[in-house]
């Protein structure tokens, strides 16, 4: 070996050494076991059971003082939380997810305290004992995409988690087609605009009691969306969303997540919303749920088809199974303004919506029965909250 390798692999060997000295020498920390399992389970939503880089099972726990900010990345998303810790020291190391997750499981509330040993390892010590798992350097984590120039708008925690929930289940899951597997967010100084679609049915979830200062459209993925509504489910917090071309994050109480947009233009949705609607059914949600429920048991189990006639003041559903002569049928009154129809529906597609509202009666717009059906709750609404879902017909054999 030539002196001048040895001088750089001495220098390596020394910079190395020098940083897990740093690390040994400083992370102490002491914090509420139950309080740190709270966070980091909310966090661990963002881990894949199976990753490409190994670091990336791993939560980053950056240390500065009284502040613990524990991270974790799918390399596509990234969130974080800031917790109040007791220490006095700074550093930053990886510590393995699952290990640390299913310990802190087993606590009940006590005060625990981690310290990093010379061997490589990061000790907590227990009122029960003490437990060893080695860590990662914190060095190789993935940074956090750093958002240049950003436009922001504040929606309430509780007003997002409710676009959310209204929206998510109609987007679609053909990687052929990435934008239509997202929720589209379009903002302006008159509304918010959140929409979903799979091209089998559609949902517009619309406030107009919330505004953006700025014009500004992107496509949200589904797992960040999933974490979003989880955690923010009947939060008063208000929420800052940041968004650029590329990625969007969304900050509020101690938690900061951030994610890549999906890239792509959205399909023009309006053009598809069927404008005259001349037939209207209006109908308890219930009722009407449970009858699609019930008769769909009985529908060809490839295309769940299901038969709506409607005439006068009745509504008769039925399906038929050919193939194993199993056939339903059922009556249900209603209110209906509208010419005689009989138009055909995707089961699956009628029961989510249906199941997705929560008024006491829907109304069903049609108009021909090869065009599209428009769904609305008649009431249960917010001021200022508007729900709009179409779902297309299946042709019908007679």
């Amino acid at each position: 070996m030539s002196s001048s390798e040895g001088h750089s692999l001495g220098n390596e060997k020394t910079k190395s050494d020098s940083i897990n000295e740093l690390n040994k020498r400083l992370v102490k920390f002491i914090v509420s076991s139950t309080y740190l399992l709270k966070q980091l389970q909310v966090l661990g939503g963002v881990i894949n059971s199976s990753n490409t880089l190994p670091i990336l099972d791993n939560f980053l726990f950056d240390l500065k003082k009284k502040q613990l900010t524990v991270s974790a990345s799918d390399l596509e998303t990234t969130m974080s939380a800031e917790l109040e810790v007791e220490s006095d020291n700074e550093g930053v190391i990886a510590v393995p997810a699952r290990l640390l997750l299913d310990t802190l499981k087993t606590f009940p509330e006590q005060p625990l305290t981690f310290v990093v040993e010379d061997n490589n390892t990061v000790e907590i010590s227990s009122s029960y004992g003490k437990y060893a798992l080695a860590y990662a350097d914190g060095a190789e984590f993935p940074k956090a995409v750093e958002l240049g120039n950003p436009s922001s708008t504040t929606v309430m925690g509780d007003i997002l988690a409710t676009a959310i929930t209204k929206t998510i289940f109609a987007a679609g899951n053909d990687d052929l087609r990435p934008v239509m597997s997202g929720v589209f967010f379009q903002f302006s100084s008159e509304n918010l605009t959140f929409v979903a679609t799979d091209a089998h049915k559609l949902v517009k979830y619309k406030r107009t009691d919330v505004k953006a200062s700025e014009v500004a459209e992107f496509i949200m993925p589904k797992k960040p969306l999933n974490l979003l509504k989880g955690i923010l489910a009947g939060s008063e917090e208000e929420v800052k969303i940041e968004y650029n071309d590329s990625n969007a994050k969304f900050s509020f109480d101690n938690v900061e997540l951030i994610c890549r947009l999906i890239d792509g233009k959205y399909p023009n949705y309006e053009a598809v919303i069927p404008k005259e609607n001349p037939n209207k059914l209006i109908i308890s949600r219930n009722h009407f749920l449970s009858s699609v429920r019930r008769v769909s048991i009985f529908s060809n189990r490839t295309t769940h088809q299901i038969r709506l006639r409607i005439a006068g003041a009745e509504l008769n559903i039925s399906a038929e199974d050919i193939d194993y002569s199993n056939k339903a049928e059922e009556r249900l009154t209603c209110s209906y303004q509208g010419d005689d129809m009989q138009i055909g529906f995707n089961s699956r597609f009628l029961v989510e919506m249906l199941g997705n509202l929560s008024s006491e009666e829907v109304s069903l717009e049609l108009s021909l029965p090869n065009r599209a059906g428009i769904l609305t709750p008649v009431d249960g609404l917010d001021e200022g909250e508007h729900v709009t879902m179409l779902v297309m017909p299946v042709m019908l054999n007679n």
